[in-house]
């Protein structure tokens, strides 16, 4: 089954849990086994997303929880405080134990971006204290610090050798990994955004994109080479000022966004054309929805957290809210990136194989 447009919009919600607040981050694993979801509940859920049912509840009622990774082990985590205190740590934690491995001291307000490096254990953070920093997972201490003079979100780029700056919603900055303390190679600076801040930035898993979130009702896609800004992505609702945080599909080809009335917004990000609107069980604000680097699934999030995947029997004759042969995950992928999801130059035969039984006995 190819990742196209057909495809997309014949998506249907196949399973469904509630919170009792805002979930505020989700985020897949590497390998699209696991789900992991922070919420102003003061917990971090793990799905698995084979059966797509909870598997671990983590708690963290002193700091609150915000901007979850996993990282590239499979037992740890490393995130983020949403409590409005002193202490604005990242938290580096084994989920095996429950414990604490580290402590980043540094920041003196609010985090705001985290990105881990897709190739070692380097991490980036940017905070409401107008810095970005760098970390080692290996090392306590701060190894880098971007001093931006404004606001700031930051991230990896998919090779991770650069990392990309978006500061006071009017400049991108570029930075080498390799010698960031020289300050970027490449500024790029825009039209000052009216009614809205930049609160992310991310780049396309071909590097060719980048795309800036905001808190508006509009996202930004520019040339991830030269800075030329490309297409506007509107046409959602947020009336409420909230952070969407919006994601790629694996191949690159598709960006999806939350709104505030709840639905789901699919664009071609080369085009800027709205390919459909996805309608699920949220009653409140979508802010987060996030695409499987492996799997035949999506995830979205408001107090509600929904599974996503293609609809076999869109009539719904099935006994199973209308899925009846499951959503088969593509051929693994020894060691490399995540596989091409069909479309595109690089992946128009990349298809979906069966699942083994046990995946699809999980989720019915």
């Amino acid at each position: 089954m190819k990742l196209d447009e057909d495809g997309l919009n014949g998506f249907a919600v196949l399973r469904n849990y509630t919170r009792e607040k805002r979930i505020n981050y989700l985020d897949f694993s590497h390998d699209g086994l696991r789900l992991i979801a922070s919420g102003d509940d003061d917990s971090m859920i793990i799905y698995d997303c084979e059966k797509a049912q909870q598997k671990q509840v983590i708690r963290s009622q002193k700091y609150g929880a915000d901007l979850v990774h996993f990282t590239h082990a499979s037992n740890t985590i490393v995130y983020a405080s949403n409590k409005e205190s002193r202490d604005h740590a990242l938290r580096y934690m084994s989920i095996h134990d429950n414990k604490f491995l580290k402590y980043f001291n540094g920041h003196t307000a609010k985090v705001v971006s985290l990105s881990l490096s897709p190739v070692d254990d380097t991490i980036i953070s940017s905070s409401l204290d107008k810095t970005v920093r760098m970390w080692d997972l290996r090392s306590p201490d701060c190894v880098g610090l971007m001093q931006c003079g404004g606001r700031a979100v930051a991230a990896f780029d998919p090779e991770g050798l650069i990392f990309a700056a978006g500061v006071q919603s009017e400049f991108i900055k570029l930075y080498d990994l390799r010698s960031f303390e020289k300050g970027p190679f490449s500024t790029f600076k825009y039209k000052t955004e009216t009614g809205c801040d930049w609160t992310g930035i991310k780049f396309s898993l071909d590097g060719k994109l980048m795309m800036l979130t905001t808190n508006g009702a509009v996202i930004r896609i520019v040339d991830a080479y030269d800075g030329k800004p490309l297409h506007t992505l509107a046409g959602f609702q947020n009336n409420k000022g909230i952070p969407l945080e919006a994601s790629f599909t694996p191949d690159s080809q598709f960006v999806l966004s939350g709104s505030s009335d709840g639905r789901i917004h699919v664009w071609k990000p080369d085009t800027g054309y709205r390919v459909c609107t996805l309608t699920g069980e949220h009653s409140n604000p979508v802010t987060n929805v996030q695409f499987n680097p492996r799997y035949m699934m999506l995830a979205s999030a408001c107090h509600n957290l929904n599974f996503w995947a293609p609809d076999p029997d869109p009539s719904g004759s099935s006994n199973n809210n209308g899925f009846g042969a499951g959503f088969p995950p593509t051929s693994p992928v020894d060691g490399g990136p995540p596989p091409q999801f069909g479309g595109g130059n690089n992946g128009q035969n990349a298809g979906y194989q069966k699942p083994p039984g046990s995946f699809q006995d999980g989720l019915y």
